[in-house]
């Protein structure tokens, strides 16, 4: 590691130790992962630490229920959480729990130190309280009918049916989630930040570059109405007691982000590092968190101003992602959506879902759907027809004429062409645009397929003499696989590892790129990586399901969709225009295009939708287009359309186009002045 290597310190938000890690979790620590594995593959000094998130009311209920103690509880999910996360290739430098030494003694610390600056007030306030089982009770442990739409069951603090928010005590017929019984108003005195008073820096901090500007906008809402912030809570209570408050603890938020520095703190002690390098005031390291948009309040106000009133340092930047659905929808018990960690590495390979999230991942804030159907064929396309296709159609060769690779390439301007594609690829990486990276990694694989069949070395094997030639051609497609092996090192390190070991290599690193495998000498190749049959992605949704009962409404609380039969004349067919807004047109470019087997009338596309990534569509405008009129040509896309299940594969849109149909159609295409993913006004 040189000596001007970027000291970088990185973490993900800290799963919950009351349950197991699940695919939702999943897309923040592989996201996290590829980012810190390019940063190391560079050469920089990135360190990546993470803990369990291990106190609150919650983890003492579970406990309980359970029938062990809070410690056994958070010990077991801990070790759980782990060895999940190690066999989905996540390689954290120190996995640890904020249930530490380290964690209170800081807690204690940043507490002491904003107490002393006079940013730690008290207050009396009326909370609800479980008269049965003695205990206040947080938002989420009260439960009732919603005071908006009367929905019953619905949490203390906003109603999953109606979106509604709402203080406990408006509820109609609370009771406590914990005992059932019926909670009581309780006067009590608690411990609150004084956030108001950071309103100046806060507002400051959140237009500087730290936050994407969807994040931004959404926290000046709440910068508009800050309120001291509630940092205490009453026994029990699984978690440290304050110092000089008997009885009161730290709420769980208050002592969890400081939980990134107690794994930091406790890797400094192992590594003998310094953690005032990092976590200091006038630190010149680079500090992020990768986390969800569900919880970007606590990490963007909370957490700066507690880190301001303490006197260290705020974050260099916050990455946040948008929530994962599956197959379109919210993820499913009941229809088997609702995927463990575990579950999945029962019936796939993890390469393959790292490698999905890479190829969909942006920097922006979007919502990620895995559509299973899609998976399964981006995978095959891309992982196993394209990448290790080049390898498996020329490994062999170079094994048949002697097992070494020339000492010229058959085509250095294609070799050439990937290597300069390095710095750009490195681009996208560095400012989390996976899905541009892979684009760029797949295109390249396209044009070393193309290549690979137009010179079609099977066929000149098989010609006396020609054996140099072959030799050249397979040397200049293993040079391209080596390459391409490199850039996807962040994504697929265990698919790397096994391709090192094939080209007798040492580990690759980014700047291998620079030089060329020449009159080296490569093992027999074997296959890389299998392709996904769906059978394994029935079995794994079978697994996952959970029995409901028959009279269960709907999922997701969407109401039934209105039967298609023949219901008589529509009434009026005029939309208004809230509904004409609804409807949200892309700017994308034809990628690709390709007949589709066994279809009189369709063309499948691959679309560019810039930002989005790639989407598959199916037109129906064979009759008028050929493929190679299509590639390369802009169209406007319905990018909101729901994804539709068709016989030849999932069709992610819909490309607008004119005319009665036939051979009389015509795609509409905006200017030449347009980019992939502009939005059509």
């Amino acid at each position: 590691m040189s000596d001007t290597a970027r000291k970088i310190l990185v973490t993900s938000a800290l799963p919950y130790a009351n349950g197991p890690i699940h695919l939702g979790h999943l897309l923040e620590y592989i996201q996290t992962d590829i980012w810190v594995r390019f940063q190391k593959l560079r050469g920089e000094q990135c360190i990546y630490v993470c803990a369990d998130d291990a106190h609150g009311t919650a983890i003492m209920l579970k406990a309980e229920e359970n029938g062990v103690t809070p410690e056994q509880q958070i010990a077991q999910v801990k070790a759980d959480h782990e060895r999940d996360f190690a066999d989905f290739q996540i390689r954290f430098d120190n996995y640890y729990s904020t249930h530490s030494p380290e964690n209170r003694a800081l807690s204690e610390m940043v507490f002491q130190r904003n107490k002393d600056a006079g940013y730690i007030i008290e207050k009396t306030i009326t909370q609800l309280y479980d008269p049965q089982k003695g205990m206040f009770l947080a938002d989420r442990f009260v439960k009732g009918t919603c005071p908006k739409c009367k929905s019953e069951d619905q949490y203390g603090d906003n109603c999953e049916v109606c979106g509604a928010t709402y203080t406990p005590a408006e509820l109609i017929d609370p009771y406590s989630s914990v005992s059932g019984a019926t909670p009581v108003e309780k006067e009590t005195t608690q411990l609150f930040f004084d956030l108001p008073r950071f309103e100046p820096m806060l507002r400051e901090w959140t237009r500087s570059g730290a936050l994407q500007e969807q994040v931004a906008n959404k926290l000046q809402e709440w910068i508009e109405d800050l309120q001291p912030w509630d940092i205490s809570r009453e026994a029990p209570y699984f978690g440290f007691e304050i110092p000089g408050y008997p009885g009161k603890y730290f709420y769980v938020w208050l002592d969890a982000p400081i939980g990134y520095m107690a794994s930091f703190q406790n890797y400094c002690e192992r590594e003998d590092l310094s953690f005032d390098d990092y976590w200091a005031k006038d630190s010149s390291a680079e500090l992020y968190h990768f986390i969800g948009k569900d919880i970007i309040n606590f990490h963007g106000l909370f957490w700066p101003a507690m880190l301001e009133g303490a006197g260290l340092r705020k974050p260099t930047a916050i990455y946040s992602h948008g929530f994962v659905t599956v197959n379109g929808a919210k993820m499913s018990k009941s229809r088997g959506t609702f995927i463990k960690a575990r579950t999945y590495l029962d019936h796939l390979s993890p390469e393959y879902l790292r490698y999905y999230f890479a190829a969909k991942l942006s920097s922006r804030v979007d919502d990620f759907d895995l559509n299973l159907e899609d998976f399964a064929q981006r995978v095959n396309a891309d992982l196993v027809g394209k990448l290790v296709n080049i390898a498996s159609r020329t490994g062999n060769f170079v094994k048949k004429f002697g097992g070494t690779l020339s000492e010229e390439l058959d085509n250095p301007l294609l070799v050439r062409e990937v290597q300069e594609a390095g710095p750009r690829i490195a681009q996208s990486y560095e400012k989390r645009e996976f899905g541009k990276a892979m684009r760029d990694i797949m295109a390249l694989a396209d044009h070393a397929n193309g290549y690979i069949a137009e010179k079609a070395p099977w066929s000149l094997a098989k010609e006396e003499g020609r054996e140099q030639e072959v030799l050249q051609i397979c040397t200049t497609a293993i040079n391209v696989f080596r390459l391409l092996v490199i850039y996807l090192k962040p994504v697929l390190p265990a698919l790397a590892e096994r391709a090192e070991a094939f080209l007798q290599i040492e580990p690759l690193t980014w700047n291998d790129s620079e030089q060329l495998l020449l009159n080296h000498e490569i093992a027999k190749f074997k296959p890389l990586l299998n392709r996904i049959d769906m059978a394994q992605i029935e079995s794994m949704l079978s697994a996952s399901k959970e029995s409901t009962p028959a009279a269960a409404p709907q999922s997701d609380s969407k109401p039934a969709a209105k039967p298609s039969g023949n219901d008589g004349p529509a009434k009026d067919d005029t939309i208004s225009i809230d509904d004409f807004l609804k409807v949200k047109l892309r700017v994308a470019r034809v990628a690709r295009a390709a007949h589709v087997d066994g279809a009189d009338k369709l063309l499948q596309l691959t679309l560019d939708v810039g930002e989005l990534g790639e989407r598959n569509v199916f037109a129906g405008i064979k009759a008028k287009y050929k493929p190679e009129d299509l590639e390369g040509k802009l169209v406007v896309l319905v990018a909101n359309l729901a994804p539709r299940k068709m016989k030849f594969g999932v069709s992610e849109g819909m490309v607008l186009a004119a005319g009665p149909g036939g051979e009389d159609i015509y795609v509409l295409s905006p200017d030449s002045g347009a980019e992939p993913g502009m939005e059509v006004r």
